[in-house]
């Protein structure tokens, strides 16, 4: 944690508090915080910014965490994207401001909030998201599709990050750190080395789009959240990872988060981005998918193991990257689509 993070919820608040004014004036004020998460990467505070009448409730969030070969951006560097996004007219929450040094609220950024559902399993099943499911395929397709056609230039930030450099070596890279040996990630390293690497236009990817990740309301999505993996690649990467089975929560048949087929889906994407889907690439990156995500599960297993930071969910990892080892496997194999 960063020792520049007070961990009291009522000191941090106090501070924000002092922040909101700064920003925004003395009658400025800070009320109804309610704290969403703790214990993650990130803390997360719900609170309302009272100006006069006017009152706008918002989201805190702050780095309380940074591990070993992270994947994850800076805070910094997210909001410098969700600025990005946001001009762009991508739906996410508008961009408010930023830390600085004199907040002494460490590194994050507080933004708007966007009521909804991220809870896959109940987007999924839940007979009061039927329309917004029925609308998946064609409002996912096209917020890709505007997000990939947005200039990479924009965010040549994210240039030098492991991901985007090469992401086969960050990903061993981090595996190599974390000091464990799984033979499944190295046979699909070694397939993935013997077929031809797809080559395709640099995009802006956001890295780890999927349910779980899409503020959705009864009618559709309302945001994308959680920037925290975004960097510059092969668009076809970002259709590898959604369709992994780990999304589906069941509905194996629904390979695009378990929510739709591929081919309505990639076609809202096309008409959207003007770029043609390449079964062959995303197959590609649906395999790298598998390995980034086996390696993403074992450092948070790493960080409970280490004491770093304990939670159940954390510990439930390590029996988690079997589980996708065996996905991995299974679709290697070519008995799973």
């Amino acid at each position: 944690m960063n020792s520049a993070v007070d961990n009291s919820t009522a000191e941090i608040v106090r501070r924000l508090g002092v922040a909101v004014t700064r920003r925004f004036g003395g009658a400025a004020r800070v009320e109804d915080v309610e704290v969403a998460t703790l214990g993650g990467s990130n803390r997360t505070l719900l609170f309302n910014l009272v100006e006069g009448a006017a009152t706008r409730r918002l989201v805190f969030r702050q780095e309380t965490y940074r591990l070993g070969h992270s994947p994850f951006i800076a805070p910094s560097a997210q909001f410098r994207l969700l600025k990005i996004a946001y001009a762009s007219e991508i739906p996410v929450p508008e961009p408010v401001f930023e830390f600085e040094p004199a907040d002494q609220l460490g590194r994050g950024y507080v933004v708007a909030y966007v009521p909804g559902e991220t809870l896959p399993r109940r987007l999924i099943t839940d007979p009061r998201f039927s329309t917004a499911r029925a609308r998946f395929a064609e409002q996912a397709g096209a917020l890709v599709g505007r997000l990939h056609r947005i200039e990479p230039a924009q965010a040549a930030f994210l240039a030098e990050t492991p991901d985007s450099l090469d992401p086969i070596a960050a990903q061993l890279a981090r595996l190599d750190y974390y000091g464990e040996a799984h033979p499944a990630v190295e046979l699909a390293v070694r397939w993935l080395r013997m077929q031809p690497r797809p080559t395709a236009r640099r995009c802006l990817l956001h890295g780890d789009f999927r349910n779980g990740n899409l503020m959705m309301g009864e009618e559709g999505i309302r945001a994308l959240l959680d920037w925290e993996c975004a960097h510059l690649g092969d668009p076809m990467e970002e259709f590898g990872w959604l369709c992994l089975r780990s999304w589906r929560f069941g509905e194996l048949d629904k390979p695009v988060g378990g929510l739709c087929e591929r081919a309505p889906f990639y076609a809202a994407y096309t008409a959207a981005s003007g770029i043609e889907i390449d079964p062959d690439a995303v197959r590609w990156w649906e395999i790298f998918g598998f390995v980034r995500w086996i390696v993403l599960n074992i450092m948070q297993v790493h960080g409970h193991s280490t004491g770093v930071r304990r939670s159940p969910a954390f510990a439930a990892c390590g029996r988690n990257t079997c589980l996708i080892e065996y996905d991995l496997l299974m679709t290697l194999l070519g008995h799973y689509q």
